[in-house]
């Protein structure tokens, strides 16, 4: 048997597809700045807090990278809507997403924060910068920059993963295309356009975070080594 592609059947329905694949960047937007910013504080918390703190923010840390992202997301559209706390489906699944990158971000950037020697700081110390200013350009932003590949690596794997998302009915580019299989029979060229756009989607984003990263990090970029 021969099978015949027909993509154009599949892209007449483009802007079924570009609406998708707006909703998966937008998702992924918010998700991850949202994200990033709640990994830093609970990395801090994680390696400088107080026994209590780094216990809560681990347990959270744990139960969130070992469970799955889409028994995540039915508890938040669904579990919290049958107790009353409604929310549309785009915003549970933005909130899905928030916590479970949030719980990898920490990791990620504790691990950076961890491999600032010691005598770095103390070398801060000494020439009499305030405990705020260490940790600022002593500790934290080096270690961004240390981790910032992996941290890279990790949103640009969240943008992909928010197919799975579809299966609590987002509009993403998967739901959309899975729709599009629906109305054309032609399950294998969909998947074909499906993986040149997320390939195309995936630069995009790593290009924007290295473009951010070489504003964001002077040092790496004077020195060549961003990414």
């Amino acid at each position: 048997m021969s099978y015949q592609f027909d993509f154009g059947t599949v892209l007449e329905y483009w802007p079924m597809l570009l609406d998708g694949a707006e909703t998966t960047l937008v998702m992924s937007f918010w998700s991850t700045l949202a994200g990033f910013v709640l990994g830093v504080v609970c990395a801090i918390a994680r390696s400088s807090g107080g026994p209590v703190v780094r216990k809560a923010v681990g347990a959270y840390v744990e139960v969130i990278r070992n469970t799955p992202l889409i028994i995540q997301s039915y508890f938040f559209i669904f579990g919290l809507s049958s107790v009353g706390y409604t929310m549309s489906i785009l915003a549970g699944a933005i909130l899905a997403l928030v916590i479970n990158i949030t719980a990898y971000t920490c990791e990620i950037v504790r691990a950076g924060i961890e491999s600032v020697p010691r005598s770095q700081r103390e070398a801060g110390e000494c020439l009499g910068l305030s405990p705020l200013q260490v940790y600022w350009h002593v500790i934290l932003v080096p270690a961004l920059e240390r981790v910032y590949p992996a941290l890279t690596s990790q949103f640009v794997l969240l943008m992909l993963v928010t197919s799975l998302l579809s299966a609590v009915g987002t509009e993403d580019l998967f739901g959309v295309a899975e729709n599009i299989q629906a109305l054309t029979f032609r399950n294998f060229d969909v998947f074909v356009v499906l993986w040149v756009m997320y390939l195309i989607m995936s630069a995009l984003v790593r290009g924007m975070f290295i473009l951010a990263g070489k504003f964001m990090f002077v040092r790496k970029r004077k020195l060549g080594t961003l990414l």
